[in-house]
């Protein structure tokens, strides 16, 4: 068995994607935020080749769809976030996981790319059969989704930023330091602003992002 790990926070309005202000008020950017989660949760427990943990922070009383993400949350195993920054905590929450589950590898992802798929995700595992990682670049330089085949791998992530036009670059050059073989997944878009959301949404149509993007967009003068 190995393991998706989503590093995820709770969608409270006003702070959850405020990027998609001021075309999506704070009640509806986190709406958008709680569906990309859902839909996100969803890729990750149809990967039959893993289980799913999520490291998760906040909490879900004030969040959008708050007792749908909880139903969901209870098909995974849910730890919480450690570290003062997003870098410690997205190392900490890979070594978490290698505590619970030794000796199994993990795909990490976030929730900026709901058009995920199982697919996408098996194919990141696939991918560590002749590889020590796999990394996917955002469209915006960052990572979507990295695979390690040892988890603990993930301490590097303590020394790279993130949010930059160079993170993704930074990770692939972090595990190349430490002698990984590195194997390159697709590139997504993720979602910052409402034009990501909306292009993101035409790639996944089905989906409850898609709905929730689509229910701004009508009400948008």
């Amino acid at each position: 068995m190995s393991r998706v790990l989503v590093v995820a926070k709770a969608p409270v309005p006003g702070q959850a994607k405020t990027r998609l202000s001021p075309a999506a008020s704070p009640a509806q950017a986190a709406d958008i935020a709680a569906a990309a989660l859902l839909d996100t949760l969803d890729a990750a427990l149809a990967c039959a080749c893993a289980g799913v943990v999520v490291a998760f922070t906040g909490s879900l009383t004030e969040a959008a769809r708050g007792r749908e993400l909880a139903a969901s949350l209870r098909r995974c195993t849910v730890i919480p976030q450690q570290g003062a920054n997003f870098p410690e905590r997205l190392a900490a929450a890979h070594a978490d996981t290698a505590a619970r589950f030794p000796g199994e590898a993990v795909a990490q992802i976030g929730t900026d790319t709901p058009q995920v798929t199982p697919g996408d995700l098996a194919d990141a595992f696939d991918r560590l059969a002749d590889a020590d990682a796999a990394l996917g670049f955002a469209s915006d330089g960052g990572w979507w989704a990295l695979a390690l085949r040892d988890p603990r791998a993930a301490e590097v992530l303590r020394h790279v930023p993130t949010s930059r036009a160079d993170t993704g670059q930074r990770t692939w050059e972090a595990l190349r330091d430490l002698g990984s073989r590195i194997a390159l997944l697709p590139v997504l878009s993720d979602v910052d602003t409402m034009v990501d959301a909306v292009a993101v949404a035409a790639k996944a149509p089905g989906g409850r992002f898609a709905q929730a993007v689509a229910r701004v967009e009508l009400v948008r003068p």
